[in-house]
């Protein structure tokens, strides 16, 4: 299961995506985002889910990739669909208890798995398309206006924090992985037995990999202060960050996907 985790990657290519300015994409990702909670009918959700998967083609990141981070969360969006296949009114299919299942709660939880899975698309898109410094300084960036209330530093800081959280995901798990398959040499069985069982035989793996941690952020702090990091005064970057057509056109799809799904609403 951790091998499917690939979120927080970047993927080299030379898509359109991939030369977008990163500003761009993160304020489009979050435009894209909102009006896939905005689509109130299948029409309209169906209309951004064909154009969320146009995106993904553009982003040209193999396909494998984004349907691995669906496998890591599937049983999230299986337990979203099972609690909202319940919710729903008119004439009962099948009745249990206190249950009802009815086909307005079984389109509820479609709709409502989608979502989850759209959203999830839209952000593997950004993670694999953008290095993670190109993502510090586009973060930065955009909240730079924060600067004029005494709050230039601390936007530096929480903008590389998130960069740093995002680039050291693949890193964790990879030594979860070796852990766990250190553990299994020695005869550790982490997955059988009940879900106590379970919890218990993941001490032995959750423990080294929390000091694991703690000694790789000792040495990341290290280096940082070691070359004379002091926050973001007087940072300098070695490539601006520019728009260009390419964005232009990156950004009249996005109002486009967002104009469709707002007429689907009001027409269907």
């Amino acid at each position: 299961m951790l091998k499917d985790i690939t979120f927080g990657q970047f993927y080299d290519s030379k898509s359109l995506l991939h030369k977008a300015d990163p500003r761009i994409k993160i304020v489009l990702m979050v435009l894209l985002i909102v009006f896939i909670f905005i689509a109130g009918n299948m029409y309209s959700l169906a209309f951004a889910a064909v154009s969320v998967f146009s995106i993904l083609l553009v982003s040209k990141v193999p396909f494998k990739l984004y349907l691995k981070n669906m496998k890591a969360i599937l049983p999230v969006l299986i337990f979203t669909a099972i609690i909202n296949m319940f919710y729903g009114e008119g004439e009962p299919i099948v009745s249990f208890w206190i249950f009802s299942l009815t086909l307005e709660g079984i389109s509820r939880a479609i709709f409502m798995a989608l979502r989850i899975a759209l959203l999830i698309f839209i952000s593997s898109a950004l993670t694999y398309t953008t290095t993670p410094n190109d993502l510090t300084d586009a973060i930065e960036h955009l909240l730079s206006p924060l600067k004029y209330v005494g709050l230039k530093n601390a936007v530096h800081i929480m903008a590389m924090m998130m960069t740093i959280a995002l680039r050291f995901i693949p890193t964790l798990i990879e030594e979860a992985e070796k852990v766990m398959n250190a553990q299994k040499a020695r005869g550790a069985d982490l997955e059988s037995g009940g879900l106590i069982d379970r919890v218990k035989a993941l001490i032995p793996i959750l423990i080294p990999l929390l000091l694991s941690a703690v000694r790789r952020a000792y040495e990341l702090a290290e280096a940082m202060e070691c070359r004379c990091y002091n926050g973001g005064e007087g940072k300098t970057r070695m490539k601006q960050m520019t728009l260009s057509v390419c964005d232009l056109w990156i950004s009249s799809g996005a109002v486009l996907i967002s104009g469709g799904i707002i007429v689907l609403n009001i027409l269907i």
